[in-house]
């Protein structure tokens, strides 16, 4: 897919042209630390996750998403929430410029060891109190922050 640039609230970003349901995964150890990648396309740290394909349920393309991206086996747990700003699109090389559609999950690892993949640079165990001190995108912060937290309900943006 090649390099991208997210834009939030922007008026000099491209109009969205895509609209593509993806999930990320907010999984924690035992410890607490919090599993991420270094994105290869956006060159900034993240939850590992990615877009549904035809064919699966939700909870299979976080399970395939985190597999791909981290070498790790996880099984869904809850939902944290929906992120589906108009106002936050992410423009690739190829033209396409996509309105954010994520849904958020909390799982935990069953199996698999640290790998990286062609979308991830890195793959790390983070303390929740070093989170702020790596490069990361606002809105996967928040669903991160959304993730660690013990919310009463599933956040709806």
């Amino acid at each position: 897919m090649g390099k991208r640039i997210d834009y939030i609230n922007d008026p000099a970003a491209p109009p969205a042209n895509s609209v593509v349901p993806s999930v990320v995964a907010i999984v924690q150890d035992d410890e607490g630390r919090v599993l991420l990648i270094h994105k290869t396309d956006n060159d900034l740290w993240a939850l590992p996750g990615g877009g549904h394909e035809i064919g699966e349920s939700i909870s299979d393309t976080v399970v395939r998403e985190v597999k791909e991206e981290t070498g790790y086996d996880v099984e869904v747990d809850d939902l944290v929430g929906t992120y589906t700003d108009p106002g936050h699109v992410m423009a690739y090389e190829d033209g396409e410029v996509r309105q954010q559609f994520s849904i958020a999950f909390r799982a935990h690892v069953t199996g698999g060891d640290a790998r990286t993949s062609s979308e991830s640079k890195a793959v790390k165990w983070v303390a929740p109190e070093k989170l702020d001190k790596l490069p990361m995108h606002p809105s996967m912060s928040l669903r991160l922050q959304h993730g660690v937290e013990e919310r009463r309900s599933p956040y709806l943006g």
